[in-house]
C-alpha cells in the first residue's frame, strides 16, 4: 500500500533551526494552524468520546513538563561532559583546525556577561605561520604554545570605555525612541544616567588623581550604608580582567563542544606579545589560548582537585 499525502504541515520550516513563518503565506500559516495533527487528533479522540477534554489537558500539561524537564537534564549532561572533558595539556597534534570554527568559537565569546555590557575587551585570532612562531616564542616556547595550530589572545581594552559607554547609549536610545508609556519612560531615564553619568564617574580618571578621590569618598559613605567600592583604576583594571575571564571561559567551553581543545597560558613575556600583536600601552593581554586537536601523550594528568568540602561554604 502506499500512501500519498499532499497536505502536510511542517511548523519548523525546513529544518528544526529555520522558521516558516519567512517564506509563508498568511494563508498557509493560518491553514498549518488550523490543520495541526496534534490539534486534529485532539478532536478526534473528543469526537469518538475516547477521553474527557479534561483528562486531555491534564496529559498534554504533563507532556510538555516531562519535556522541558528532559530538555534541561540534557543540556545539564552536555554542559557536564563538556567540563569534564576540558583538560590541561601540554601538546597538541600537528592537525589543522578549522579557522572558521573557531571564529564562531571567538563569536560566542563575546556572548559571555561582563560588567556593565562595556565588552571592553578584543580577541586576536592568530593564524599566520610567522606570528605564531614569534607567539610561541614569548610564551616561551612552552609545549602547549610550539604546537598549537592556532592562537587566541584575549586582550583588555579599559581605555575603550567612552567608545562602548556610547555603544550602549545609542542602543537604549533607539530601543526606547517609539515608547512613551510611564514605565518605558522610566526605564530609559534610568538606563541613561547610569551611562552618562555613572560609568563616567566610575572609569574617568581625570589626571590620576580622582580614583584617590573616590576611594575617599565611597569609603565615608561605607561607613553608614552598603557602598560599591570598587573606584580606583587598579580596582577597575580587575573588574575589566574578570569580564575577559569570562569571555575566554565561554571561548574554550564552544571549542571543546566543537571537538578542538585549547590551552590557557599565563606564563608568556606581555611586553613582546603586545609587540608582536602591536597592541597599543594602554591594552593589556589577559590570556593566551593555544588551539587544536589534544595529544593524548600530551596530556598532564587527569583532572583532580582538591576536595570539594574545602572550597564549599553553605550558609
Amino acid at each position: 500500500v502506499i500512501i500519498h499525502v499532499n497536505e502536510l504541515t511542517h511548523p519548523l520550516g525546513h529544518s528544526t533551526s529555520g522558521s516558516h513563518e519567512r517564506y509563508k503565506s498568511k494563508e498557509r500559516l493560518k491553514w498549518e494552524k488550523d490543520y495541526d495533527c496534534i490539534k486534529k487528533m485532539r478532536e478526534w479522540i473528543l469526537e469518538n468520546k475516547i477521553v474527557n477534554s479534561k483528562d486531555l489537558d491534564k496529559i498534554e500539561s504533563d507532556s510538555k513538563k516531562s519535556v522541558s524537564k528532559s530538555k534541561i537534564e540534557a543540556k545539564r549532561n552536555s554542559v557536564n561532559q563538556t567540563l569534564e572533558n576540558i583538560i590541561e595539556l601540554n601538546t597538541i597534534l600537528k592537525e589543522n583546525i578549522n579557522t572558521e570554527t573557531v571564529k564562531e568559537c571567538i563569536k560566542n565569546a563575546t556572548l559571555a556577561p561582563n560588567s556593565s555590557n562595556l565588552q571592553l575587551w578584543e580577541f586576536y585570532h592568530v593564524i599566520n605561520d610567522e606570528i605564531k612562531s614569534n607567539i610561541s616564542k614569548s610564551c616561551f616556547d612552552q609545549p602547549a604554545a610550539k604546537t598549537a595550530n592556532q592562537f587566541v589572545v584575549i586582550v583588555t581594552r579599559k581605555d575603550l570605555w567612552k567608545k562602548r559607554r556610547d555603544f550602549n547609549l545609542n542602543f537604549i536610545l533607539d530601543k526606547f525612541k517609539d515608547l512613551n508609556d510611564e514605565k518605558s519612560l522610566r526605564k530609559k531615564k534610568n538606563a541613561v544616567n547610569y551611562y552618562k553619568l555613572l560609568i563616567p564617574t566610575l572609569y574617568g580618571n581625570f589626571l590620576k588623581i580622582t580614583g584617590f578621590l573616590k576611594y575617599l569618598n565611597v569609603s565615608i559613605i561605607g561607613l553608614f550604608r552598603p557602598m560599591y567600592r570598587q573606584v580606583t583604576s587598579s580596582d577597575l583594571r580587575v573588574v575589566v580582567h574578570k569580564s575577559a575571564a569570562l569571555a575566554a571561559q565561554n571561548f574554550m567551553l564552544s571549542m571543546r563542544s566543537s571537538g578542538y581543545d585549547t590551552c590557557p597560558m599565563e606564563g608568556f613575556d606581555s611586553v613582546r606579545a603586545k609587540k608582536i600583536l602591536n597592541l597599543p600601552s594602554s591594552a593589556e593581554i589577559n590570556m593566551i589560548i593555544g588551539c587544536g586537536i589534544r595529544s593524548e601523550k600530551g596530556i598532564y594528568s587527569e583532572q583532580f582537585r582538591v576536595p570539594f568540602k574545602e572550597v564549599y561554604f553553605e550558609k
